[in-house]
């Protein structure tokens, strides 16, 4: 790729970029398979020959499906979904008949190990919530409740596997939600951070989540427990946004797509902890 005068990312070395003129060919290497997309026909026909000209390989067409994420292209944008692995995941685990849900986990609910509970195949519960932690790949709605439920893996209960097969009571009623990208959105990068407090009954520990748009674009999401008991909102809040910075920071990077993102809000809830980050000498170490 190199010798055909592509250049090699800065942060993905699996992902190759050439320019011509105010076009851009982009190649993104997974394994066996070539995902390459351009802003000119030209430049998609060219690298189709160049590849045929080098090595056996079979052109698919127009991508569709990809590693388990269906991706469905139209004038005015691309979906992402995982509907068939979905649908897949309900049947592998005896949902596909359940009652259907609203929402995957109530306001009120609290999880804890639950020592004295009646003990479950831990196999299977495993199980569930690693398919389940894959699904994430284009449902953020279920973020939250996936990475509450794995930390019991160890040891799970009856009512942990309950809380479980809401969520899938859930996605039986949604298999067909995903991820839309409408075309022509503004290239503006905004970071939003959250925070529950102490919201972990058995060490009383906080989870930050996170999410990132980029124009109208949700492009990175994620749910964790911070490392350290906090004393305050103020606090939990302001790791959160730490957390959301280290992410901006490391989107930043990516200049493969000749972006130059400078100025980048971080959206947060909490005055306090928006009034830590106008004074470093006071602020917290997660």
């Amino acid at each position: 790729m190199l010798e055909k005068g592509f250049s090699c990312g800065n942060v993905d070395n699996t992902l190759f970029s050439k320019h011509k003129c105010k076009y851009i060919l982009l190649v993104k290497v997974y394994v066996d398979d070539i995902i390459f997309s351009s802003t000119n026909d030209t430049m998609c026909q060219e690298f189709s020959k160049l590849m045929h000209g080098e090595f056996d390989m079979s052109l698919m067409g127009e991508l569709t499906f990809f590693l388990g994420l269906q991706i469905k292209q139209t004038r005015d944008g691309i979906f992402l979904s995982q509907t068939k692995y979905a649908r897949e995941l309900l049947k592998k685990f005896d949902m596909q008949d359940c009652k259907l849900i609203s929402t995957p986990m109530t306001s009120t609910i609290s999880i804890d190990k639950d020592k004295s509970g009646i003990e479950v195949d831990g196999k299977r519960y495993r199980g569930m919530i690693g398919s389940l932690l894959y699904l994430t790949a284009s449902r953020p709605d279920i973020m939250f409740n996936v990475c509450m439920c794995a930390r019991y893996q160890a040891f799970p209960k009856e009512s942990h596997l309950k809380i479980v097969k809401r969520i899938f009571r859930y996605i039986s009623g949604t298999t067909n939600f995903g991820l839309w990208y409408p075309k022509g959105s503004p290239c503006d990068l905004v970071g939003f951070s959250d925070s529950d407090f102490a919201g972990c009954k058995s060490d009383r520990k906080s989870t930050s989540g996170t999410c990132h748009l980029f124009g109208n674009f949700l492009i990175s999401w994620h749910s964790k427990k911070q490392h350290s008991v906090a004393l305050s909102t103020a606090e939990v809040e302001y790791v959160a946004a730490g957390s959301c910075c280290s992410q901006v920071l490391w989107i930043k990077q990516l200049l493969d797509y000749d972006l130059k993102l400078r100025c980048v809000p971080i959206k947060c809830d909490n005055t306090s902890a928006i009034n830590l980050t106008k004074k470093p000498s006071l602020t917290f170490k997660d």
